[in-house]
């Protein structure tokens, strides 16, 4: 008797299309830029700061933003610590099969837990998950607070808030952090250089 999702029973298909073609069609490397960081700290004025600017180049790219996510593909779930797990591990999952099809996958997620970043960038060949950190301070980022979390945090409207009742674990040995420059944030454009300029070099903006 078989029973419903046994992994004895499921097989990989293969087709004759395979990454290396579509990266050749597209004359790029796919990869995932995975921008973590605090709540206002940043991360999708980065992401699309660095869509427009990798596609004005030519290159295909495509955001993946937590909230968005939260609209459909994670919309089941919470923010207890279970299931912020299984929002991180979809939305790896996913990011990985964007990679595979040749694309520049920008991942932008506060995905505070270690672990969990570490679990997607095991789904990647090496040197194909590029985590960029925005390391920018919890007082910059409250002080913004562009969706009025942190004051609801504050007041304790909100349970298990990331910077305030629950943990963000910063990353040990990112590719690329984002910080402040004699207390002043760098704009928009020059953090996407930032992250173009490793692309370039690791030879992701070409095949």
């Amino acid at each position: 008797m078989s029973s419903l999702g046994n992994p004895v029973n499921i097989f990989w298909q293969e087709c004759s299309v395979g990454k290396s073609d579509r990266q050749k069609l597209l004359n790029q490397k796919g990869c995932v830029v995975w921008i973590t960081g605090l709540s206002g700290s940043g991360k999708s004025t980065l992401a699309c700061t660095l869509d427009r600017e990798l596609h004005s180049r030519g290159k295909l790219s495509y955001i993946l933003d937590g909230d968005n996510l939260r609209h459909g593909l994670n919309k089941d779930l919470s923010f207890k610590a279970e299931d912020r797990v299984e929002n991180i591990r979809r939305v790896g999952e996913v990011a990985k099969l964007f990679a595979d099809a040749g694309l520049i996958c920008i991942a932008s997620l506060i995905s505070p837990y270690r672990k969990d970043r570490d679990s997607c960038r095991a789904l990647l060949p090496n040197k194909n998950f590029i985590e960029v950190y925005m390391n920018m301070p919890l007082e910059v980022c409250e002080a913004r607070d562009p969706k009025g979390l942190y004051k609801l945090a504050r007041a304790g409207k909100i349970k298990g808030f990331t910077g305030i009742d629950d943990p963000y674990e910063p990353p040990l040995n990112c590719e690329i952090e984002i910080k402040q420059e004699n207390g002043i944030c760098p704009p928009p454009s020059a953090m996407a250089g930032q992250v173009v300029s490793y692309l370039n070099v690791q030879g992701f903006l070409h095949e």
